[in-house]
């Protein structure tokens, strides 16, 4: 296959993609297949030989749809979504075609430019001060890396940099028990280590799980008194387990009267707040350090797409940036180079999908979209609380719930069930020391009809539980 065969197979994989959505509520959400099954219908000798595309693109319509989980399929309510709205797929389509390495201004510079105006865009939408600025990531485990090994490098003036953590104090890093295991993970691979993250409990019966920030301001009082180091604090809002949100505003007061950072992980609930009315679930937003939310879970933009707003980009510059003289840019010592915001240098033009998306759809648009799966999400719940056996165990925040079916061991085989189904997929969480079923509704394409066939086909597959 060479570039004058590529316009006619675009054209073809185009037609391909367009029958796969049109007809996506056709197919089980999630294969039923074992392990290794779908391997050994492909598994072959390494090509010695050139095979015609014709093969290979038969080879994938046969075999690969049909051995994949369908994260576009509008019955989609595991986890949390990775929507890709239309106009998202087309900027991919193009940026892909284009296939530039975006690790410099100089590498491409209407990527790196069109990514400062993106982010002023998401900025305002999302009602935050003009003060911030920021950089796309690939994912919000990379952005929490980045602020924390920032923590890292605040707390130890840069020796951690110069000179590693050898003989440096212990230091701590503060987060909510409902905060997600990106920051376990960022707290072990920037060398603080997993026993330095201090879980704090959250407040008893309060309405969205809170950290409670008098146990935060004794926890970290303690540490100091043990000669131990406080680096860091790490909120979240719209946690993945059930949606918990902290007091964002009483924790960083707290926080702040420490000299501590804050970083807020709200990955999937920050989408929601280009809705004025859903911002108070992250109300003293302002004054927070640094913010993490997906445009590419329940925005609409294609994955990967993290957002990072950072009131001073300077310390994680200095925590994550390196330029040696191959990759300056002659006569320009004070461009903005997003490589030395975050950890890996090659980077992706993630710029142009948001430029898309938010030109095609409007806030109008997406506020609608929004607005719509958190009422669609009230509704489900309030018709599964009705069902004989069935129990709300965390009600919606946004539109994230949980329930339970008669105990934990059918909880766990009416999730089989339906897992197995087809017609849904749903995911589960401990919670409260109890397994549960979490319904995530944001599915771009999705409708009340497939919202509420949560409740019906629970209805169908529990009666004889």
């Amino acid at each position: 296959m060479d570039y004058s065969d590529l316009a006619d197979w675009q054209k073809r994989a185009a037609d391909w993609a367009s029958g796969y959505h049109t007809g996506l509520r056709d197919r089980p959400v999630r294969p039923d297949l074992a392990p290794g099954e779908f391997l050994d219908k492909i598994e072959a000798p390494v090509p010695e030989t050139p095979e015609p595309i014709e093969t290979i693109f038969d080879d994938f319509t046969r075999l690969v749809p049909d051995a994949m989980t369908h994260w576009q399929h509008p019955r989609f309510f595991a986890y949390f979504p990775a929507n890709a709205a239309p106009a998202s797929m087309l900027a991919e389509q193009l940026a892909n075609a284009m296939s530039a390495q975006a690790m410099l201004w100089q590498t491409a510079p209407a990527a790196n430019e069109m990514e400062e105006l993106v982010i002023r865009w998401l900025r305002d939408a999302l009602g935050l001060p003009t003060a911030f600025t920021g950089t796309i990531h690939d994912s919000a485990t990379t952005a929490t890396f980045a602020a924390v090994t920032t923590m890292r490098e605040l707390a130890l003036g840069h020796e951690g940099i110069t000179r590693g953590l050898s003989g440096a104090p212990t230091l701590r890093i503060y987060a909510s028990a409902q905060t997600h295991s990106s920051v376990d993970k960022a707290v072990r691979l920037s060398g603080i280590g997993q026993d330095n993250l201090v879980k704090v409990r959250t407040i008893p019966n309060h309405p969205t799980w809170s950290m409670d920030p008098e146990a935060l301001d004794q926890l970290i009082r303690d540490d100091i008194a043990a000669g131990l180091k406080p680096a860091g604090v790490v909120l979240c809002v719209g946690g993945t387990s059930i949606g918990a949100c902290d007091d964002i505003a009483a924790c960083i007061e707290v926080a702040h009267a420490h000299g501590l950072t804050v970083h807020v992980d709200a990955a999937w609930a920050g989408s929601a707040m280009i809705c004025e009315e859903f911002r108070t679930l992250w109300a003293g937003i302002e004054a927070a350090d640094s913010i993490i939310f997906n445009p590419h879970k329940w925005l609409g933009a294609q994955f990967d797409c993290a957002v990072q707003f950072l009131r001073d980009p300077a310390p994680q510059i200095g925590a994550m940036g390196l330029r040696p003289e191959y990759l300056k840019t002659q006569g320009a010592d004070e461009v903005v180079n997003y490589n030395e915001w975050t950890l890996p240098l090659g980077r992706r033009f993630r710029a142009l999908k948001l430029w898309f998306l938010l030109r095609s759809e409007g806030l109008t648009g997406l506020r609608a979209r929004i607005r719509n799966h958190v009422a669609w999400a009230a509704e489900a719940a309030e018709v599964i609380a009705a069902l004989p056996g069935f129990e709300i165990t965390t009600p919606p925040i946004l539109s994230l719930f949980s329930f339970r079916f008669k105990g934990d061991a059918k909880t766990a085989e009416l999730l089989e069930r339906v897992n197995r189904d087809g017609r849904l997929y749903l995911t589960q969480t401990n919670h409260a020391g109890q397994f549960v079923i979490r319904v995530a509704v944001g599915q771009f394409a999705c409708t009340r009809e497939d919202v509420m066939m949560i409740p019906q086909v629970l209805g169908d597959l529990a009666q004889d539980l």
